[in-house]
Protein backbone atom coordinates (compact mmCIF):
# COMPACT_ATOMS: atom_id res chain seq x y z
CA UNK A 1 0.00 0.00 0.00
CA UNK A 2 1.14 3.10 -0.97
CA UNK A 3 1.56 5.63 1.76
CA UNK A 4 4.09 8.12 0.38
CA UNK A 5 4.45 9.86 -2.95
CA UNK A 6 7.97 11.05 -3.70
CA UNK A 7 8.05 13.93 -6.54
CA UNK A 8 11.03 14.86 -8.75
CA UNK A 9 10.50 18.48 -9.62
CA UNK A 10 11.81 19.02 -13.45
CA UNK A 11 10.09 18.22 -15.97
CA UNK A 12 7.35 16.60 -13.42
CA UNK A 13 6.19 19.84 -12.78
CA UNK A 14 8.30 22.51 -14.41
CA UNK A 15 8.77 21.93 -18.14
CA UNK A 16 12.77 22.27 -19.00
CA UNK A 17 13.63 23.47 -22.44
CA UNK A 18 14.80 20.16 -24.47
CA UNK A 19 16.72 22.40 -27.48
CA UNK A 20 18.59 24.06 -24.35
CA UNK A 21 19.48 20.66 -23.10
CA UNK A 22 20.70 19.34 -26.81
CA UNK A 23 22.73 22.93 -27.17
CA UNK A 24 24.14 22.60 -24.21
CA UNK A 25 25.55 18.78 -24.72
CA UNK A 26 26.83 20.10 -28.16
CA UNK A 27 28.64 22.98 -26.83
CA UNK A 28 30.03 21.55 -23.79
CA UNK A 29 30.76 18.41 -24.85
CA UNK A 30 33.23 19.73 -27.84
CA UNK A 31 35.16 21.68 -24.86
CA UNK A 32 38.50 20.70 -23.74
CA UNK A 33 37.06 20.96 -20.07
CA UNK A 34 33.99 18.92 -20.41
CA UNK A 35 35.23 16.55 -17.17
CA UNK A 36 35.58 19.39 -15.06
CA UNK A 37 32.12 21.17 -16.60
CA UNK A 38 30.46 18.10 -15.38
CA UNK A 39 32.47 17.94 -11.95
CA UNK A 40 31.39 21.51 -11.09
CA UNK A 41 27.53 20.93 -11.76
CA UNK A 42 27.83 18.17 -9.31
CA UNK A 43 29.63 20.04 -6.93
CA UNK A 44 27.14 23.04 -7.72
CA UNK A 45 23.98 20.72 -7.36
CA UNK A 46 24.95 19.39 -4.44
CA UNK A 47 26.05 22.85 -2.57
CA UNK A 48 29.41 22.07 -2.32
CA UNK A 49 30.53 25.51 -3.76
CA UNK A 50 29.10 28.25 -3.50
CA UNK A 51 27.78 30.58 -6.79
CA UNK A 52 30.27 33.17 -6.85
CA UNK A 53 32.87 30.03 -7.19
CA UNK A 54 30.43 28.26 -9.89
CA UNK A 55 30.26 31.32 -12.11
CA UNK A 56 34.05 32.03 -11.76
CA UNK A 57 35.20 27.99 -12.57
CA UNK A 58 32.78 28.52 -15.70
CA UNK A 59 34.65 31.72 -16.67
CA UNK A 60 37.96 30.26 -16.69
CA UNK A 61 36.32 27.37 -19.01
CA UNK A 62 34.34 30.26 -21.72
CA UNK A 63 36.69 33.32 -20.88
CA UNK A 64 34.48 35.01 -23.48
CA UNK A 65 31.25 34.66 -21.16
CA UNK A 66 30.44 37.29 -19.09
CA UNK A 67 28.77 36.27 -15.63
CA UNK A 68 25.29 37.42 -16.91
CA UNK A 69 25.86 35.23 -20.08
CA UNK A 70 26.66 32.28 -18.03
CA UNK A 71 23.56 32.69 -14.96
CA UNK A 72 21.22 33.42 -18.75
CA UNK A 73 22.62 30.31 -20.07
CA UNK A 74 22.38 28.10 -17.52
CA UNK A 75 19.13 29.27 -16.46
CA UNK A 76 17.94 29.15 -20.22
CA UNK A 77 17.01 25.20 -19.49
CA UNK A 78 14.09 26.50 -17.21
CA UNK A 79 10.61 26.39 -18.98
CA UNK A 80 7.11 27.34 -17.66
CA UNK A 81 5.29 25.56 -14.88
CA UNK A 82 1.85 24.76 -16.36
CA UNK A 83 -0.83 26.25 -13.31
CA UNK A 84 -2.95 23.04 -13.52
CA UNK A 85 -0.01 21.01 -12.36
CA UNK A 86 -0.08 22.96 -9.38
CA UNK A 87 -4.12 22.62 -9.01
CA UNK A 88 -3.86 18.75 -9.36
CA UNK A 89 -1.50 18.73 -6.37
CA UNK A 90 -2.87 21.08 -4.34
CA UNK A 91 -6.29 18.88 -4.48
CA UNK A 92 -3.87 16.29 -3.92
CA UNK A 93 -2.43 17.58 -0.69
CA UNK A 94 -6.28 18.14 0.24
CA UNK A 95 -8.11 15.41 -0.36
CA UNK A 96 -5.52 12.74 0.05
CA UNK A 97 -3.44 11.21 2.95
CA UNK A 98 -0.75 10.75 1.41
CA UNK A 99 2.81 12.32 2.26
CA UNK A 100 4.43 14.16 -0.42
CA UNK A 101 7.94 14.77 -0.30
CA UNK A 102 9.47 16.47 -3.19
CA UNK A 103 13.35 15.78 -4.20
CA UNK A 104 15.30 17.97 -6.88
CA UNK A 105 18.53 17.85 -7.88
CA UNK A 106 18.52 21.68 -8.56
CA UNK A 107 20.95 24.35 -7.84
CA UNK A 108 21.01 28.01 -5.84
CA UNK A 109 20.74 29.73 -8.93
CA UNK A 110 17.68 27.57 -10.70
CA UNK A 111 15.71 27.94 -7.34
CA UNK A 112 16.40 32.10 -8.00
CA UNK A 113 15.17 32.22 -11.28
CA UNK A 114 12.01 30.21 -10.35
CA UNK A 115 11.20 32.40 -7.09
CA UNK A 116 11.05 35.21 -9.23
CA UNK A 117 9.46 33.49 -12.40
CA UNK A 118 7.22 31.32 -11.09
CA UNK A 119 4.38 32.92 -9.16
CA UNK A 120 2.95 30.26 -7.45
CA UNK A 121 6.49 29.06 -6.16
CA UNK A 122 5.62 29.60 -2.65
CA UNK A 123 1.74 27.43 -3.32
CA UNK A 124 3.85 24.95 -4.74
CA UNK A 125 6.55 24.45 -1.43
CA UNK A 126 3.36 24.77 0.92
CA UNK A 127 2.02 21.53 -0.74
CA UNK A 128 4.50 19.27 0.61
CA UNK A 129 5.26 17.61 3.85
CA UNK A 130 8.60 17.70 2.69
CA UNK A 131 10.68 19.94 0.26
CA UNK A 132 14.61 18.49 -0.52
CA UNK A 133 16.90 20.47 -2.50
CA UNK A 134 19.96 18.58 -3.21
CA UNK A 135 22.64 22.21 -2.99
CA UNK A 136 20.78 22.08 0.34
CA UNK A 137 20.67 18.63 2.22
CA UNK A 138 24.06 17.87 -0.12
CA UNK A 139 22.98 14.75 -1.32
CA UNK A 140 22.06 14.15 -5.01
CA UNK A 141 20.38 11.55 -6.71
CA UNK A 142 21.05 9.27 -8.22
CA UNK A 143 23.28 8.10 -5.37
CA UNK A 144 21.94 6.05 -2.98
CA UNK A 145 22.57 7.99 0.20
CA UNK A 146 20.19 10.36 -1.12
CA UNK A 147 17.07 8.10 -1.20
CA UNK A 148 18.64 6.31 2.09
CA UNK A 149 18.26 10.05 3.58
CA UNK A 150 14.49 10.29 2.85
CA UNK A 151 13.81 6.91 3.99
CA UNK A 152 15.26 7.30 7.19
CA UNK A 153 14.39 10.80 7.98
CA UNK A 154 11.09 10.34 7.06
CA UNK A 155 11.24 6.59 8.74
CA UNK A 156 9.86 5.21 5.54
CA UNK A 157 9.77 1.55 4.30
CA UNK A 158 10.61 1.72 0.80
CA UNK A 159 7.55 -0.72 -0.22
CA UNK A 160 4.98 2.16 0.77
CA UNK A 161 6.76 4.70 -1.17
CA UNK A 162 6.43 5.61 -5.10
CA UNK A 163 9.08 7.93 -6.43
CA UNK A 164 8.19 9.83 -9.55
CA UNK A 165 11.15 10.81 -11.51
CA UNK A 166 11.87 11.80 -15.54
CA UNK A 167 15.75 10.33 -15.06
CA UNK A 168 16.34 6.78 -16.02
CA UNK A 169 19.64 6.22 -13.47
CA UNK A 170 17.53 7.77 -10.58
CA UNK A 171 14.78 5.12 -11.26
CA UNK A 172 17.66 2.57 -11.77
CA UNK A 173 18.63 3.93 -8.12
CA UNK A 174 14.99 3.42 -6.26
CA UNK A 175 14.49 -0.02 -8.14
CA UNK A 176 17.44 -1.24 -6.77
CA UNK A 177 16.17 0.19 -3.19
CA UNK A 178 12.63 -1.70 -3.42
CA UNK A 179 10.90 1.69 -4.05
CA UNK A 180 7.79 1.96 -6.33
CA UNK A 181 8.35 4.00 -9.39
CA UNK A 182 7.22 5.88 -12.24
CA UNK A 183 9.79 6.83 -15.22
CA UNK A 184 7.50 9.64 -16.32
CA UNK A 185 8.04 10.54 -20.00
CA UNK A 186 7.55 14.12 -20.12
CA UNK A 187 6.87 14.16 -23.83
CA UNK A 188 4.05 11.41 -23.33
CA UNK A 189 2.40 11.38 -19.94
CA UNK A 190 1.75 14.10 -17.67
CA UNK A 191 1.83 13.91 -13.83
CA UNK A 192 -1.69 14.81 -13.45
CA UNK A 193 -2.58 11.35 -15.27
CA UNK A 194 -0.75 9.47 -12.09
CA UNK A 195 -3.46 7.31 -10.44
CA UNK A 196 -4.88 6.48 -14.32
CA UNK A 197 -1.14 5.54 -15.23
CA UNK A 198 -0.50 4.29 -11.75
CA UNK A 199 -3.52 2.58 -11.06
CA UNK A 200 -1.87 -0.84 -10.42
CA UNK A 201 -0.67 0.87 -7.43
CA UNK A 202 -3.44 2.74 -5.50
Amino acid sequence: MINTIIFDFGNVFINLNEAYTLDYIKHFESSKHYTDIIETNIQFEKGEISKDSFLSKYQSYFPILSKEEIISKWNSILDEFPKYRLDFLKDLKKNSNYKLILLSNTNELHISWIKDNIPFYEDFKSCFDEFYLSHKIQLRKPDKDIFNFILNKNNLKAETCLFIDDNKDNILTADDLNLNTWHLNPKKEDIVDLFKIKSALF
